[in-house]
């Protein structure tokens, strides 16, 4: 049975620097492999055959494919994250409406329907005419 008062604290340390290296190389094993199956300049057969070599020679595959492959992943994720970053703008634009970014006479046709229902008069309507030709 293992206690508390057997454990010292080299060894509390050197067991989190274990676990610490072992939850990064796993951590490496899966951003490598979503690599592989992301990459579309690769072939099938090349896929296979990284995924291969990982599997039988786990440690030196992973390091052979950041060194061979690594410039490439981080290129990938660059781009990925660029265009999620263009796709979320889009949508925020999208779900925003003409609030801010659309044109001065997308602006003045609102603010003219909201006058033509009683939302607002025609001072009111002047007044915010006046901010968008601004």
């Amino acid at each position: 049975m293992v206690l508390a008062s057997d454990w010292h604290v080299g060894q509390v340390l050197w067991s989190m620097v274990w676990f610490f290296l072992f939850f990064l190389w796993i951590w490496l094993a899966i951003s490598v492999f979503f690599d592989i199956f992301r990459s579309h300049d690769m072939g099938g057969w090349g896929k296979a055959l990284w995924v291969i070599f990982i599997v039988i020679l786990p440690f030196l595959g992973i390091l052979v494919y950041l060194i061979a492959r690594g410039g490439k992943m981080h290129e990938r994720a660059a781009r990925d994250a660029q265009q999620a970053d263009q796709a979320t703008r889009a949508y925020i634009q999208q779900v925003a409406g003409s609030g801010g970014g659309g044109s001065a006479a997308d602006e003045l046709s609102r603010l003219s329907d909201l006058k033509n229902k009683g939302v607002i008069d025609d001072a009111e309507f002047q007044k915010l005419k006046a901010k968008v030709v601004q």
